[in-house]
């Protein structure tokens, strides 16, 4: 983990952040919403917003928070160093992945975090963080691979084990176990850190079950709007949920919207153009 410096960024992303953060007339509650769609850029940020310089020994828990502690010429700067490496951003090799399907995956399970934790009166921004960065595991055994097994290769099946038992096999952990060592060596909150750290095992939790099982529980409806396979959520997570599964489908729905409403501003480049549902109502009003 310690080897990880940064996360890759998405080549859909930076050109479009670049391009607002040049245009001094651009709104900070659009550059919000864009650095939301970036899990690479968001963890820089919110690393910067925690390290002991900006912190004051208080910690930032969303990309808002963060991006209004660091202040615009900051944001500017991290997300200049993001646009001059990108030639780093490539495949997950070691899970088949291509840098587009790992970006989509990050952003469904953020979007589909944001959307269970609206239904539950649960933290939304804390969630749509949580969602956001559940993949940052895999991307530091890609990372590692890259250096120390170039032949490591892992097979993800469906929904809720993916590759953790071939991990578990043949790593002596899983990417969830490594996203939270990672997360927690780059000083995030446990309420960050424990969720992404018990995804596939979330009563392993103590103090943070419900996140954890939330975050689960997103990765189900991630899989379900990507069209990846997946088995049902265990009733005991829907339990701990209160939700019935037939309403748990319903929600699908609303995540696929708010996914193409992503898409939308990024093929366009026109981030008017987006329902501001898809980002939360205080980036808007900021």
């Amino acid at each position: 983990m310690r080897d990880l410096r940064h996360l890759p960024s998405a080549p859909r992303v930076l050109p479009r952040l670049k391009q607002l953060l040049s245009d001094g007339n651009s709104a900070m509650h659009e550059i919000v919403g864009l650095i939301r769609l970036d899990a690479g850029i968001a963890a820089r940020v919110l690393q910067v917003a925690n390290s002991a310089y900006f912190s004051k020994g208080s910690r930032c828990l969303t990309v808002e928070e963060a991006v209004h502690r660091v202040g615009y010429d900051q944001v500017f700067e991290l997300v200049s160093f993001a646009v001059a490496s990108q030639v780093l951003v490539r495949p997950l090799e070691v899970y088949g992945l291509d840098a587009d399907e790992l970006w989509r995956m990050s952003v469904a399970g953020a979007l589909a975090a944001e959307v269970l934790a609206e239904r539950l009166a649960l933290e939304r921004d804390v969630a749509y963080t949580v969602g956001l960065l559940h993949c940052v595991g895999m991307v530091a055994v890609d990372e590692w691979a890259l250096r120390n097994a170039r032949s490591l290769r892992l097979s993800r099946g469906p929904f809720p084990v993916e590759a953790s038992a071939e991990e578990r096999t043949k790593l002596g952990f899983t990417q969830a176990e490594a996203g939270g060592a990672l997360l927690r060596l780059w000083g995030f909150p446990v309420s960050i850190v424990e969720p992404v750290r018990w995804q596939y095992l979330p009563r392993g939790s103590v103090g943070h079950a419900r996140m954890a099982t939330l975050l689960s529980t997103a990765k189900w409806l991630r899989n379900l709007v990507c069209h990846q396979p997946a088995e049902a959520p265990a009733p005991a997570a829907l339990k701990l949920l209160g939700l019935e599964q037939e309403a748990l489908e319903t929600l699908a729905t609303e995540v696929e919207q708010r996914l193409q409403e992503v898409d939308s501003i990024l093929s366009t480049g026109e981030s008017a153009a987006v329902d501001r549902r898809a980002f939360p109502a205080r980036a808007w009003n900021s």
